[in-house]
């Protein structure tokens, strides 16, 4: 990519309306809405992801609901206030302020789809405020093998490289400096061609869509300090409280989750189903959207007439 890429241009893009914003604890927080009728759906994306990576699946579900994608605090075009301060990076936060969000903005109960990380702090958002919750779709969830409660069960190097790791990433001329060396085209690039099975989905756009958020003063603070967090809940916790079905897609060459691992998810009683694309990987929404939009559509569609026909 050179440097003459801009930022994804969406104002004549029919997968956004103009930005909004809305304000959480004192905190502003970017979304976009599309579609007037029919069910409410809340999109959350992964870590250092934004709404936009929701670009190719908006307009489609759109045609049957109201969908909205925000940026979770942190990341995208909101608020990214220091850690620790006055707020944690964590899923309980983030679980809160999805919650606020579906009842302050929305107005009602929502579908929430999430990826990666993101199906965490949707099934977090389940858990916490299940009367603001329809059910959940998750794409390929955050297993969190690096988690404190999995560490006994990882390679002896990794059990000792993790900690020292972020233990060298609390030192913020270290944490800044390193990700300074991922926050580039070349680098964030490479590492979405791994992330990635189809290359050709490995756009500038969305090389530049996921850069231009880490140009922010503040983002290199909210990058270590969840890379620093190896606590919380894990999806197996979340699924066995989950109060609301949930629908799983797994792309089958995600090299971060292994689609093996995702697989013993679908024993829990909350999953509906459990779909696995093949050729696929970590981010199925933007690489497979003519595999994913329909899926998801027919399986909320399904949910609707179940709640009509109990």
């Amino acid at each position: 990519m050179t440097a003459s890429v801009s930022a994804p241009d969406f104002s004549n893009s029919p997968t956004s309306t103009t930005p909004q914003f809305w304000t959480w604890r004192g905190f502003r927080i970017c979304y976009r809405q599309q579609g007037n009728s029919g069910p409410a759906m809340v999109l959350v994306h992964g870590f250092g992801a934004s709404m936009g990576h929701w670009r190719k699946n908006i307009p489609d579900w759109a045609d049957f609901g109201q969908v909205y994608a925000l940026d979770l605090l942190g990341f995208g075009n909101s608020h990214k206030p220091t850690p620790g301060l006055v707020i944690d990076y964590t899923f309980e936060t983030w679980g809160d302020l999805v919650g606020d969000f579906c009842r302050e903005v929305v107005g009602e109960p929502a579908f929430l789809i999430g990826n990666s990380i993101g199906c965490i702090v949707v099934m977090q958002t389940a858990v916490s405020y299940p009367d603001w919750v329809r059910g959940v779709v998750q794409l390929n969830c955050s297993l969190r093998l690096l988690h404190d409660k999995r560490r006994a069960s990882q390679a002896w190097i990794k059990q000792v490289s993790a900690p020292i790791l972020q233990n060298l990433l609390a030192i913020k001329p270290l944490g800044d400096f390193f990700f300074a060396q991922l926050a580039t085209p070349k680098t964030v690039r490479k590492i979405l061609l791994q992330a990635y099975r189809q290359e050709e989905a490995v756009s500038d756009e969305l090389v530049e869509l996921l850069l231009q958020p880490s140009r922010d003063r503040r983002a290199s603070d909210v990058f270590v300090a969840f890379t620093r967090y190896s606590q919380g809940p894990l999806p197996e916790e979340l699924l066995d409280q989950l109060p609301c079905p949930t629908f799983i897609l797994w792309g089958e060459d995600d090299p971060w989750e292994p689609v093996q691992l995702g697989r013993q998810l679908a024993n829990y009683a909350a999953v509906d189903a459990f779909v696995s694309l093949p050729g696929v990987g970590h981010c199925p929404q933007d690489e497979a959207p003519n595999e994913v939009n329909p899926r998801v559509r027919d399986w909320l569609q399904q949910q609707v007439q179940r709640e009509a026909n109990p």
